[in-house]
């Protein structure tokens, strides 16, 4: 997609890839149990079902997403689901409910970015959750979600009650 100069900060489109993420799957199977975790994961119970995956250059923004249709694999880090056991949808299905749902929460996003935040609130981890953050250094930070940025960032609130912004970093639940 082209950013335009009226959009919203390049970095809330993981959002959106989110919201579209987890809307096309409810279409394709229904009250399954499915939870965004920031920044870019969607989980189905405790097992990841779905990552994405945002790449940038210049004004282009290309939206990866990997969804586990037919099966998942055997990690020895992280549980890991698929749809298969629920129901069956092809990629050739999935695809066009997948860009359906994109084109409309770009859209919303472009026009109201809150809405597009409350929408993935709604569907994420709730406020208060414990999480631990990698941010890549070896340190490992826990606290709790104390929601998000007006840009995406996640907002983690540590013990002592500071609030620190979290902009890239692998985040666990617990």
């Amino acid at each position: 997609m082209q950013l335009r100069p009226t959009d919203p900060a390049a970095s809330s489109l993981a959002l959106v890839a989110g919201v579209a993420l987890i809307r096309a799957v409810e279409l394709a199977a229904p009250a399954t149990g499915l939870l965004l975790k920031w920044p870019n994961d969607l989980l189905l119970g405790p097992g990841k079902l779905a990552g994405i995956l945002l790449e940038r250059s210049a004004n282009k923004i290309v939206a990866g997403f990997g969804v586990n249709l037919a099966a998942a694999p055997d990690l020895p880090d992280r549980p890991t689901a698929a749809l298969a056991p629920i129901t069956l949808v092809s990629p050739q299905a999935f695809a066009p409910l997948l860009a359906a749902a994109f084109a409309r929460e770009l859209q919303r996003w472009r026009d109201d970015l809150p809405a597009t935040i409350g929408l993935w609130l709604e569907s994420a981890h709730p406020i208060g959750t414990a999480l631990t953050v990698d941010g890549g250094n070896g340190e490992l930070v826990r606290g709790e979600f104390g929601g998000l940025e007006p840009d995406g960032a996640l907002k983690l609130r540590l013990g002592s009650g500071e609030v620190r912004v979290i902009r890239a970093a692998d985040v666990s639940l617990g």
